[in-house]
Formats: structure tokens, C-alpha cells, sequence
């Protein structure tokens, strides 16, 4: 099973990103996809941004993302 994980962009060099999930900062590479800015939103899997997401659609998935873990510790 693949799962990718919402991230915003932080700061763009090149073909890599600074990008932050909840407060903790990666390395993104950029190779997969075109025209990302600083406050953009991706999908992160495995090290590279697979997709552009609005704001939204990354808020709603770290959030069922979250309660998914919460529900698996009971």
C-alpha cells in the first residue's frame, strides 16, 4: 500500500523543496512535477511530490490522517 502525505512548500532550489508537515521539515524532490511555488501544497510520497493540492483538500487529509491514528491506539 502507497500513501502520500500532505506538505507545504517552504522554499523551492531547483529540482528540490524545503517542505513542512506538521511543523517538521523535509526534503522534497520536484522532478515529477512543474510550477511549484512557495505556499503550494503537495503530496508527499516516498521523498517526492507527486501532486499539487489546494489548501483544503491537505487540511481534511492530514486530518483524517491523524484520526486514523488515534483510532488505531485504542
Amino acid at each position: 500500500m502507497c500513501l502520500a502525505i500532505p506538505a507545504k512548500v517552504i522554499t523551492v532550489d531547483g529540482a528540490s523543496a524545503l517542505v513542512t508537515i506538521e511543523d517538521v521539515e523535509y526534503r522534497a524532490s520536484l522532478l515529477l512535477l512543474d510550477d511549484v511555488h512557495p505556499g503550494d501544497f503537495v503530496m508527499l510520497h516516498a521523498g517526492f511530490a507527486i501532486e499539487k493540492v489546494d489548501a483544503d483538500e491537505a487540511a481534511e487529509t492530514l486530518r483524517l490522517l491523524n484520526e486514523i491514528a488515534d483510532n488505531s491506539h485504542q
